[in-house]
């Protein structure tokens, strides 16, 4: 029996949220520039996608570059931008024949224009399907997103039109950049770090975390496969105890 076929498919996580570590140690290892594993990794993503989507997982959320990543190499950085434009380029007519919605969150007016212009474009032209939604997590940083929440909030207090005492954890939710999304159930990270590294935060007070040392570019479908494994494996007690539960 293959790894797909033991999967419970009434028990998928609605949500998967993936940390994509790993790319530049799996360039190094192979005596070639990081921007060859940024290359490589997006053919796991292109894999990753389409398994998730033939699952019937709903929502797939992808860390890609965080607020952090602005501070490495401009040579590094300008590569990525330039993948992220082409790449978005070559898989909208995929992502239209898979019935995949594209989405993205994170402070996107920091992306250069023509990065920007691109996403936007094809976040548009995907708008009318109906199947997974895939969200890329850009220049993200899940304490600035928190920040800004607060602050809308606290603005819509001052000019009258909440009142703070009805703030609840609904309502900072959705004055999240995810506001309206479900909150993920698993959190996969690759490349053997136990890190959260400044990501949805707040989303995944009560995902189960599943860490692996495979390296991004090495991460195929069946890897996502195992997680949601070994996520049906897992007992969600939600603060409750197991009797409870069962």
């Amino acid at each position: 029996m293959s790894i797909k076929d033991q999967i419970d498919l009434h028990r998928l996580p609605r949500h998967i949220a993936v940390i994509m570590d790993g790319n530049g140690r799996w360039a190094k290892g192979k005596g070639k520039l990081r921007v060859f594993g940024h290359h490589n990794g997006v053919l796991s993503v292109r894999d990753v996608v389409e398994g998730a989507g033939e699952l019937g997982i709903e929502y797939l959320t992808l860390y890609t570059f965080s607020a952090e990543n602005w501070n490495r190499p401009t040579l590094e950085v300008n590569a990525i931008m330039e993948l992220l434009i082409s790449t978005i380029n070559k898989e909208i007519a995929k992502l239209m024949k898979n019935n995949v919605r594209l989405n993205a969150i994170g402070d996107l007016n920091q992306l250069p224009a023509k990065c920007h212009r691109e996403l936007n474009n094809a976040i548009e032209k995907t708008s009318v399907n109906t199947g997974l939604v895939v969200t890329l997590a850009l220049s993200y940083s899940s304490r600035n997103e928190i920040v800004q929440a607060a602050a809308k909030l606290a603005a819509q207090a001052q000019n009258g039109e909440i009142n703070p005492a009805d703030i609840d954890e609904q309502m900072f939710e959705d004055n999240l950049y995810t506001g309206g999304m479900p909150n993920p159930e698993l959190l996969i990270r690759t490349s053997g770090e136990y890190r959260i590294s400044n990501y949805l935060l707040w989303q995944i007070a009560y995902a189960e975390l599943y860490f692996t040392t495979k390296l991004w570019p090495d991460f195929r479908r069946e890897d996502l496969y195992e997680a949601i494994l070994d996520y049906q494996k897992r007992e969600r007690r939600f603060g409750k105890i197991s009797e409870q539960v069962n």
